[in-house]
C-alpha cells in the first residue's frame, strides 16, 4: 500500500509541475498575442487566443486528475 501511495504522490507532483509549465506557456502566448494584435496581425493573435483556450481546457482536466490522484 505504501508503494502505491508514494507512486500517487510522485505522479501528482509530476503532473503539478507540468501544469505549472502549462500556465507559464499560456502566459507567454498571451503576451505574444497582445503584442501581435497591437502590431496589426489580428488573425495570428486570434489563433494564439484559441491555443490559450485549449491550454485552459486541458489545465482544468489536469487539475482534476491531480486532485483525484492526491485523494486516493
Amino acid at each position: 500500500m505504501a508503494d502505491h501511495s508514494a507512486s500517487n504522490i510522485a505522479t501528482a507532483d509530476a503532473l503539478t509541475l507540468l501544469l505549472h509549465n502549462q500556465h507559464a506557456l499560456a502566459a507567454a502566448i498571451e503576451e505574444v498575442a497582445v503584442w501581435i494584435s497591437a502590431n496589426g496581425v489580428q488573425v495570428v493573435a486570434d489563433n494564439a487566443v484559441m491555443s490559450m483556450e485549449t491550454l485552459d481546457t486541458n489545465a482544468k482536466a489536469i487539475t482534476d486528475a491531480i486532485m483525484r490522484i492526491r485523494q486516493s
